[in-house]
């Protein structure tokens, strides 16, 4: 069966792998971004061998989100896979940091998922469900040292998926929080010790794995450190 996925928050590192990893699995894929230079050189390179559309997107606007989908949708149909990947956060503690970074941090990470999970949703609902998958990290479920705006909002975005999963589960919509524990590998760089990071590829395989379980009324959470573990 071919899915219809947006990935929103797509860089040249986890959100380019799992662009790959869909498009290689059948996947016609909206790449959401809000610049649109790298996304365009990753469509090109995907259209290759599939289906991908870079869409300029800055997803704490709605509007331009709506905007988004419906791009995807003219031109693969209704979206049955959501990855809501995009994060943001000044690493700062709490007397250095300002209400405008704070506020940002919160726009990208849970608003910004709310935006493109309201639009993701309503196709999964009046189709046949859907997967929609939370980039989590280590912040949301321990605050981090100097990373108060980031840790808040990644606090939020697992708030939201753990809601979303049990009302959307019953109705055919599986919801996964993913927490990733550990530095991803960098991309084109040479690094000293490679064994430290996790691989963005095989990160991207288990986001895959979520898509091809059945449909569950709770959060699926992944603990994935530099040698994985599950629970």
């Amino acid at each position: 069966m071919t899915r219809t996925a947006v990935i929103a928050g797509v860089g040249p590192g986890l959100g380019a792998s799992i662009a790959r990893k869909f498009v290689a699995e059948g996947c016609a894929v909206g790449l959401f971004a809000r610049s649109a230079a790298f996304i365009e050189e990753l469509a090109d390179e995907l259209n290759e061998n599939g289906e991908a559309l870079a869409v300029q997107t800055d997803i704490t606007d709605a509007e331009q989100v709506a905007a988004g989908f419906a791009e995807v949708r003219e031109a693969f149909g209704a979206v049955d896979v959501l990855v809501n990947h995009a994060s943001g956060g000044a690493w700062k503690g709490l007397l250095d940091l300002s209400d405008e970074e704070f506020e940002q941090a919160l726009a990208v990470g849970p608003q910004g998922s709310f935006h493109c999970s309201q639009e993701a949703v309503s196709d999964m609902l009046d189709n046949d469900g859907g997967t929609v998958i939370f980039t989590g990290a280590t912040s949301s479920v321990r605050g981090n040292e100097s990373a108060l705006a980031f840790s808040a909002g990644k606090f939020a975005v697992r708030g939201m998926a753990e809601s979303m999963a049990r009302d959307l589960g019953p109705q055919g919509i599986h919801v996964a929080h993913v927490i990733i524990d550990g530095g991803i590998r960098p991309p084109d760089r040479d690094i000293e010790n490679p064994d430290d990071y996790l691989d963005p590829d095989a990160i991207a395989t288990n986001y895959w794995q979520l898509v091809e379980q059945d449909e569950s009324a709770w959060t699926l959470e992944f603990d994935l450190r530099p040698h994985t573990e599950t629970f």
